[in-house]
């Protein structure tokens, strides 16, 4: 029997509903750690003899994609696929895919949710009541504030939609604006744009070679500024946002994504103007019903090509 190999975290047992494209088409479900990501050793011993792998977050090396005997997809349950190593599966005639859209209603709720977190405080505030205290922090209200969204994508065009549902000014940077969403009371900017013009700014980006929210950036940026990252760790240089956050440039840091996960406790971790969450934005009842069977449908149709 054909043998699909299942690692992304929230796919703990066979018999989840999103893999039934896989069950009915007769494949063999291989799920080698149950809730965790696995390692590198664990993969490169279950890798051989799966013909499909429904991947999740895990990083998808040369040395990993060599062991692979026999495979022929990696189906990624998500947007990105910079956790692959494209090259090294091109060469080995492996096809890649992903599940565009299929997590974006997730992430853009909770990248709003940690904004709101920030705006009023609301993490510190339970926490005080939790231990028995009654703090009270001053808040800011969003209305008329002006919303900077960096890669204006599925999920960036969902943010700037709930964002002027809460009556903010919306303004966006992408390598490659679609036009046709001007007409919602939207417009593009710079990058300088987004630094000067917003209050906050939300992240929905790949992972580069250069941080786009860096010293420069924030030096820019204007006093008070809420920063948003649910997209990749490499999208903010951590220890300009830890300086500003120290400094009081910017009222509040959420973040959702890390280098490594789990980060640990850290200086930005553990910072009373930091929101953290871990990687949860995709993790919901829907997105992860959606973007799972859309990528396990993904495996049955690259197989049946070959």
């Amino acid at each position: 029997m054909t043998k699909i190999l299942i690692t992304p975290r929230s796919l703990k047992t066979p018999d989840h509903p999103a893999l039934a494209p896989l069950r009915e088409a007769g494949y063999e479900i291989v799920i080698p750690a149950p809730g965790v990501t696995p390692d590198p050793e664990t993969l490169k011993k279950v890798l051989p003899g799966c013909a499909g792998w429904l991947a999740g977050v895990e990083k998808i090396t040369a040395d990993v994609i060599q062991a692979a005997s026999g495979l022929r997809v990696i189906s990624r349950n998500g947007t990105g696929v910079d956790n692959v190593d494209l090259e090294a599966a091109a060469k080995r005639g492996v096809e890649v895919a992903r599940t565009p859209g299929a997590n974006a209603r997730g992430v853009a709720e909770l990248a709003i949710g940690l904004i709101l977190s920030i705006a009023r405080n609301i993490p510190k505030t339970d926490a005080s009541i939790a231990s028995g205290g009654w703090e009270r922090k001053q808040g800011i209200e969003l209305e008329n504030r002006t919303l900077g969204v960096v890669g204006c994508g599925q999920i960036g065009k969902l943010v700037v939609r709930l964002g002027k549902a809460l009556g903010m000014r919306a303004i966006g940077y992408d390598l490659y604006p679609d036009k046709a969403f001007e007409a919602e009371g939207f417009s593009y900017v710079e990058p300088d744009g987004i630094a000067k013009q917003a209050d906050v700014v939300s992240l929905h980006i790949p992972g580069g070679d250069k941080p786009f929210v860096d010293a420069a950036f924030l030096e820019q940026a204007k006093p008070g500024v809420i920063v948003v990252n649910t997209s990749r760790a490499a999208a903010v240089d951590d220890n300009a946002m830890l300086a500003a956050l120290d400094s009081g440039k910017a009222f509040g840091y959420g973040v959702d994504v890390f280098d490594p996960e789990p980060p640990g406790k850290t200086a930005l971790t553990t910072h009373p103007k930091a929101v953290c969450t871990s990687h949860v934005g995709g993790f919901t009842a829907e997105s992860v019903l959606r973007a799972a069977r859309q990528a396990a449908e993904n495996i049955v149709l690259a197989l049946s090509r070959v």
